[in-house]
């Protein structure tokens, strides 16, 4: 079956065509600038690419251009949109909902209810469902939510210290995110163990410009570090991550600022680049850093202390681990954070191997020493084949 997995933003959409039957990426392509002028679609077909310049005022054009796009009789991925079975849509905040759902008007009432907690994310996701449910009509669309993965955290994790009567009148409580990427890792580190997710315990370590660790007992989530949003947790590329929250009253009223600016200065203006000066990106701090800038290497050092931190949190938490797996575009690509991660655990019975992670980015491997009692893998994650996987399995049931 050919699956269309579709990622919308609110000014952007990132679509993928697989073909289930062999795991496959059939083609690919984002469209940027959605309603604003200049919108442009760049797809990719044989690793060649193909610029389209047109309007897009709202999804539903962005939508319809993708589907021309896929039946074009130069760089077309099919001869007829009707080939594609159905089309999975990453949805940012699922609340409570406990997996991956076939879409109908009651879920999307749900989605809009969410959307108080991710006013970014949700209505940009279900303008691509809705397109898709106008220009394909008929064919199964199937939400897969970023918080879903995490629903099996019991209360003790999940729940603040707040009165109760918050969590029953607004649903506050940690929900968890990059659940999609968390799971992926999780099967494909049981693959490569040559074991069963029921019969694993795993810590994962999704690091990128987000980042989060989630704690994975038995193939499932029991904690993670993300929260009621993506902010909670580790510091990351402009997200602050945990604070003392009476930071929040005091520069309320020193600086007066209301919600709206706090929210900026929380999200887009702090994390490693706020602490830097230098960028978000850990390449540039990295190169910073060896030039003798001694903010980019502080910010480097608070997120390996905060990483190491929630590592040996689950570790506690776990009890038993078989394996912590790296993933995300720090996890994958930096020898050097693994190396600064994993460093002097040994009494954990965590020993890396420093040749076999020494250079090794994007791909999958065992990096640990071989009597490494906890193995220590990069699994590049893969969260569009996830998508997939869950709508090809939702659409055949």
């Amino acid at each position: 079956m050919l699956i269309l997995v579709i990622n919308s933003g609110s000014s952007s959409l990132k679509y993928q065509l697989f073909n289930m039957d062999e795991k496959t990426v059939v083609g690919k392509g984002l469209v940027e600038r959605i309603g604003i002028e200049g919108s442009v679609l760049t797809h990719k077909k044989d690793g060649k690419e193909f610029v389209i310049e047109t309007p897009m005022p709202t999804h539903n054009e962005a939508v319809k251009n993708v589907f021309d796009a896929l039946v074009n009789e130069e760089y077309g991925l099919v001869e007829s949109i009707e080939e594609i079975g159905a089309i999975g849509h990453r949805i940012v905040h699922g609340g409570e909902i406990t997996d991956s759902t076939l879409i109908d008007e009651q879920l999307k009432e749900k989605v809009r209810e969410y959307a108080k907690f991710a006013p970014l994310h949700n209505p940009a996701g279900l303008a691509g469902v809705e397109a898709c449910e106008t220009l394909l009509p008929g064919k199964p669309n199937v939400a897969v939510f970023d918080t879903s993965f995490h629903q099996t955290m019991p209360a003790s994790s999940y729940m603040y210290g707040l009165p109760y009567e918050t969590y029953e009148k607004h649903g506050i409580r940690k929900y968890g995110f990059h659940g999609t990427s968390h799971k992926y890792v999780t099967k494909r580190t049981a693959e490569i163990l040559g074991k069963n997710p029921e019969d694993l315990n795993v810590i994962t370590v999704h690091l990128g410009n987000g980042s989060s660790l989630a704690a994975v007992k038995n193939g499932k989530s029991i904690d993670t570090t993300m929260g009621l949003t993506p902010l909670e947790g580790l510091i990351m590329g402009t997200r602050s991550g945990d604070l003392d929250p009476a930071v929040l009253t005091f520069l309320m009223q020193a600086e007066d600022m209301d919600a709206k600016e706090l929210d900026t200065l929380l999200n887009k203006e702090s994390g490693v680049l706020g602490i830097s000066g230098v960028s978000s990106d850990f390449r540039d701090l990295e190169e910073a850093s060896d030039a003798g800038n001694e903010r980019a290497t502080l910010a480097l050092d608070m997120f390996i202390k905060r990483t190491r931190r929630f590592l040996g949190a689950y570790l506690v938490e776990l009890g038993k681990v078989d394996a912590i797996s790296f993933a995300g575009g720090i996890g994958e690509n930096s020898d050097t954070m693994r190396a600064s991660l994993m460093k002097d655990l040994e009494s954990f019975g965590i020993v890396l191997d420093e040749k076999k992670n020494d250079g090794l980015r994007g791909k999958d491997a065992i990096i640990s020493s071989d009597d490494s009692k906890v193995k220590v893998l990069v699994v590049p994650t893969d969260e569009e084949l996830m998508i997939a996987m869950d709508t090809l399995n939702i659409v055949e049931k």
